[in-house]
């Protein structure tokens, strides 16, 4: 069944009205429409909401969050972690990680104060990256790591992005189920969500991973001038978004904000997504797309296939193309939130 709601800016999804239509004073902007999806079974209905105090939220943290999680990116089994006990921020001070399946060891993580190094090639002495696409390097630059937070990320209200503070709020509402489990924050960029779930401690363990390593450099910077951090409850890695170095089925919960329009091959990213989930583990993304009067643009699907073989990353042209996404890669209960061309979507690994 598809349905959409109407929101204010300070209400959550969980916090609407199942009733038809209840009235308030004073209608506030930015307008949200949600929508879930069902085969073949499509309603609608409208409601608008009433501000409502709600209560402290009580989160049970998981004990399975302390456990090692980590997997080798290449065989996928777990990884010792050498030099620390715990994983967080200070894991990755003197310390390397070793699969014991390839006997391959991170040397890498050694002389790296900010984070874990968990690519393809960090266990390799003879080989280098991998080349990627020139998306994911414009974002790799030192340039573009010290400008995403001051200055370029704050442009994305120009296509509808409500703006971090109310993003995190409705991003929360989605992620409830899994209150107190651990996350991943998948191409956290320079850590602005990932602080965000971090201060919040609604969960036991946040996991910051990018590709960049001057996004989490900046990341690192960005906690070392906040007083009173919960370093503790955060780890950042570098790593493909391709192959995940997590054990399968170890995490509650990974979101992505602003990121799956810039992966390479957004299909092979969500099956990886899907397989480090738990059976009941959400995935939760927002992005953008061109449909509305941009459909009536000629040619617009060939231009956009266009645009991603030249650039690396993607236009998306509906919320059927997500769902698609999703549905191949086994999450199902694919609901969505759109205002304009910002949608945030979210779908469930099934128990």
């Amino acid at each position: 069944m598809a349905s959409s709601i109407i929101l204010s800016s300070s209400f959550l999804p969980s916090q609407l009205s199942n009733s038809s239509r209840v009235h308030f004073k004073r209608y506030c902007t930015p307008t949200f429409k949600r929508t879930s999806f069902a085969t073949k079974i499509r309603a609608s209905s409208t409601a608008f909401a009433e501000t409502k105090p709600t209560g402290p939220v009580t989160v049970e943290k998981d004990v399975r969050s302390s456990k090692n999680i980590l997997a080798c990116p290449v065989c996928y089994e777990p990884v010792t972690l050498i030099g620390a006990t715990v994983l967080s921020v200070y894991s990755a001070r003197g310390s390397s990680l070793q699969c014991s399946t390839l006997n391959i060891q991170s040397e890498m993580v050694c002389n790296k104060e900010t984070h874990l190094e968990l690519t393809v090639a960090s266990g390799s002495k003879g080989y280098g990256d991998i080349a990627m696409p020139l998306a994911t390097e414009f974002f790799r630059t030192p340039f573009m790591s010290f400008l995403y937070e001051r200055g370029w990320r704050q442009n994305f209200v120009w296509g509808g992005f409500p703006g971090p503070e109310k993003e995190f709020e409705l991003m929360k509402d989605y992620l409830k189920p899994v209150l107190g489990g651990n996350i991943l924050d998948a191409s956290c960029g320079s850590g602005l969500f990932s602080r965000l779930f971090t201060k919040s401690g609604l969960f036991s363990l946040v996991m910051a991973l990018d590709y960049s390593e001057n996004m989490l450099q900046q990341c690192y910077e960005f906690i070392k001038q906040e007083e009173n951090f919960p370093k503790e409850n955060l780890i950042l890695v570098r790593a493909d978004i391709a192959r995940l170095p997590f054990i399968s089925g170890s995490l509650d919960a990974v979101p992505a904000g602003a990121a799956i329009h810039c992966w390479p091959s957004p299909s092979v990213a969500v099956a990886e997504v899907s397989r480090v989930l738990r059976p009941g583990g959400v995935f939760v993304a927002t992005t953008y797309i061109l449909d509305g009067h941009f459909s009536l643009i000629p040619f617009l699907k060939p231009i956009s296939q266009r645009f991603t073989q030249v650039s690396g990353s993607n236009i998306f042209l509906s919320e059927r193309e997500l769902e698609d996404v999703c549905r191949a890669c086994g999450l199902v209960d694919f609901t969505c939130t759109r205002n304009g061309r910002f949608v945030m979507f979210s779908a469930t690994k099934p128990r």
